[in-house]
């Protein structure tokens, strides 16, 4: 099991489930440490004060936030005094359908586990679970975790509570300023796009996809750990945007269903 990030409960009405938040992800990327080349050591990264060109420790580092080209300088005393009151509960506010739930809103996932080995604990968690469970909604609620209040939403996967910390809705950028496309397409161009969608379109099974840059750094790191050369490939040129739109789907309707 990972580490656990918070512990406190679930709370919603009278009914406290005593819980501890653990990260539902894995970092498999590889990391890499900054060196000199020269002579291959790390790199430090220092705090410089610009105007003066004198290195500046911790103490006397402030924080300034820019508006309209002014710097409004905040103390940490400041920036302490707006902090969320500190809790351990997960305060559930409504209970939504999941389906109406736009996964553009989704951040970060947890699993959301028992605290503690208790009857009572484990039978708190599990009847939730199964209530939340048969009625097919996600709970919707607020804690703080470190010094961020978060909005969350939790839900039933696999037998066990996630949680999934959200966005708010004035961090999603607004659709009127995404780009909609040129003129409207013809009735044959959509029919040919569908039945393409058609041909593609599978049961979703996350195990079918792997993360092809991670298996090719991977050999990239173990060919130079056994001294060998490696080849650097031509670039790809970008393939330039189709004339005949039509022919473009017509045909790629006929690779997919060769394939």
């Amino acid at each position: 099991m990972a580490r656990t990030l918070w512990s406190g409960s679930l709370s919603f009405g009278l009914v406290n489930v005593p819980v501890q938040l653990v990260t539902a992800n894995r970092d498999l990327d590889y990391h890499f440490r900054q060196i000199h080349e020269k002579d291959q050591v790390p790199i430090e990264q220092r705090r410089y004060c610009s105007a003066e060109d004198v290195e500046v420790t911790w103490e006397e580092v402030a924080h300034a936030h820019d508006l309209d080209g002014k710097q409004v300088v905040v103390t940490d005393e400041e920036l302490a005094s707006v902090q969320p009151r500190k809790t351990r509960t997960i305060d559930i506010e409504a209970f939504v359908d999941l389906a109406d739930v736009d996964p553009l809103y989704f951040d970060h996932a947890y699993w959301l586990v028992p605290a503690g080995e208790s009857e009572g604990t484990l039978r708190a968690y599990r009847l939730l679970v199964e209530a939340m469970g048969k009625t097919d909604r996600a709970a919707l609620g607020r804690f703080v975790m470190r010094t961020k209040e978060y909005l969350a939403l939790v839900r039933v996967r696999d037998g066990a509570l996630a949680l999934t910390t959200m966005r708010f809705a004035d961090e999603v950028r607004p659709t009127k300023a995404v780009p909609s496309g040129g003129k409207k397409p013809t009735k044959k161009q959509v029919d040919s796009a569908v039945a393409v969608i058609e041909e593609l379109s599978t049961e979703w099974d996350p195990e079918r996809y792997d993360d092809c840059y991670r298996a090719r750094l991977k050999k990239v790191i173990d060919a130079k750990r056994k001294r060998r050369k490696i080849e650097v490939p031509e670039p790809r040129k970008q393939p330039s945007p189709a004339e005949d739109l039509m022919e473009a789907l017509e045909r790629t309707l006929e690779e997919v269903r060769s394939r």
